[in-house]
């Protein structure tokens, strides 16, 4: 199942796409696609369901982030190993771990707001993991018994608040719009080895990503078992796996996104994102 969310910012509605790619409202079925629906108990109703008896949502509405009441927000770095190489870094030992802020997800259409007076904001096409059941000191051959979907996401980050600012990165990955998520949660189901998802990105045309999720370091079963060892995972937390090369960041010289870019990323797994950038405007 594709699981979406759509309608105004703040007051979105649950709804699927069904094979034919029409959006169906499911506000019948469930009140939202929040963490009490992530459950594989859940799923395995939803499944029995024909989304043929819901009824098709006229227009093209706003699509939002496709989970409600996402509590964690984590991320992985340095976690592809053409991206390391491409770098020139050496290959973690364990996985490099960092937080998102939760005010920084936004739809998949939204627009991109740069931080004020930001130089060096970069763009970064992920797979993500949403978790679908508690998860602590799991097994990694369980691991993926505990999650719920995957979706496209893409990790923004202002380099130099990143890099050059001093303490930890999370000051440069948290900024307003710096995480949208979407178009939808593709559940577990439909993809049963998360290992070879293709990602791309594109910027004012111009492809700069293009991998597959084949080339992690640290594959999705291991990150949520590892990930268990340090915090629980509860239903509804997403992870951002990490990214292929292609960073602005790494270009020679390096290109950063600017007000008036358009941005386009993808998966035929997962769908596609498009995003305009826009400068920071005082409310």
């Amino acid at each position: 199942m594709r699981l979406v969310r759509y309608g105004a910012a703040g007051a979105e509605r649950p709804g699927l796409i069904d094979s034919r790619g029409l959006l169906r409202d499911a506000s019948a079925f469930v009140s939202d696609w929040n963490p009490a629906y992530l459950s594989s108990h859940s799923l395995a109703r939803l499944r029995n369901l024909d989304p043929g008896t819901l009824p098709i949502v006229a227009g093209q509405p706003r699509l939002g982030v496709p989970v409600a009441g996402i509590s964690k927000f984590l991320a992985i770095g340095l976690n592809y190993s053409d991206f390391a190489e491409a770098m020139g870094r050496p290959v973690p030992v364990e996985p490099v771990l960092f937080t998102k802020a939760i005010s920084c997800l936004t739809g998949p259409e939204d627009p991109i707001v740069l931080p004020r007076d930001s130089t060096h904001t970069d763009w970064e096409v992920e797979l993500g993991v949403v978790i679908g059941a508690q998860a602590r000191y799991v097994e990694e051959a369980e691991a993926l018994g505990c999650v719920a979907g995957y979706c496209l996401l893409n990790d923004l980050s202002e380099r130099e608040y990143q890099n050059d600012r001093g303490g930890t990165w999370d000051k440069g990955k948290g900024c307003d719009t710096f995480g949208p998520v979407g178009p939808w949660l593709v559940t577990c189901d439909e993809i049963s080895d998360p290992q070879n998802v293709d990602l791309w990105l594109e910027v004012n045309g111009t492809r700069w990503q293009d991998g597959n999720t084949r080339t992690m370091i640290f594959p999705v079963a291991k990150l949520i078992a590892y990930l268990s060892c340090f915090l629980t995972l509860e239903p509804g937390d997403l992870i951002a796996t990490g990214t292929p090369p292609g960073l602005g960041s790494a270009a020679k010289p390096p290109v950063f996104l600017k007000a008036g870019d358009s941005m386009r990323l993808g998966s035929s797994r997962l769908g596609m994102q498009a995003h305009q950038v826009r400068a920071w405007q005082r409310c």
